[in-house]
């Protein structure tokens, strides 16, 4: 009997209309296997996250509520960031920072994740990867450590619906995401 398809929460730490790297999140919802369902999570509406908020229920907004929730019901996180100033974006920390509270009550503990950084640069956004992997791991997230994937001039790399022409990047690529299917399926998310 087949395991039953992992739903994978994807964030996108770009909010650019012609954003790489949602198109980088169409090319591997193309190459993912069946195994997994990736689902784009919006994290544009997030409010900035604020203590205040968490200390009344019934003040906590509902973009909080509602992102917690959807974090908490996938069974893994892939973050495709760019590299802003030599690390990541406000929009993926706020939202780290969002799922990470009220203390106590984190709905990043235990879950596998993976990270792809992606520039128009040569360095593949290397400083934002290795940011973020630190920080997903003081989350106590399960970050998958190989395959690595820093794509430089990816400008150059995705069509508009993330279809992708050189050959060498399309395989590199289902090499990472049938890895990552592989870790999801290893180390399930713990049950919060």
């Amino acid at each position: 009997m087949a395991s039953p398809q992992k739903d994978i929460a994807v964030l996108i730490g770009s909010l650019r209309r012609d954003s790489i790297n949602k198109k980088a999140a169409l090319a591997l919802d193309h190459l993912a296997p069946d195994s997994l369902r990736l689902s784009q999570v919006d994290i544009a509406t997030l409010d900035y996250y604020n203590q205040d908020f968490d200390a009344d229920p019934a003040e906590t907004p509902i973009t909080y509520r509602a992102f917690r929730e959807r974090i908490a019901r996938a069974d893994g996180v892939l973050f495709l960031t760019p590299e802003y100033n030599r690390t990541i974006p406000a929009v993926i920390k706020n939202a780290v920072d969002v799922g990470s509270r009220p203390y106590g009550k984190s709905v990043w503990a235990g879950k596998p994740a993976g990270v792809i950084s992606m520039t128009m640069g040569v360095l593949g956004g290397f400083g934002a990867n290795q940011d973020l992997r630190r920080l997903l791991g003081n989350m106590d997230m399960r970050v998958m450590q190989q395959p690595e994937v820093y794509l430089s001039s990816a400008h150059e790399i995705f069509g508009a619906e993330g279809v992708i022409d050189k050959e060498s990047t399309r395989t590199f690529l289902k090499s990472f995401i049938d890895a990552f299917a592989t870790w999801v399926q290893h180390h399930p998310a713990l049950a919060a």
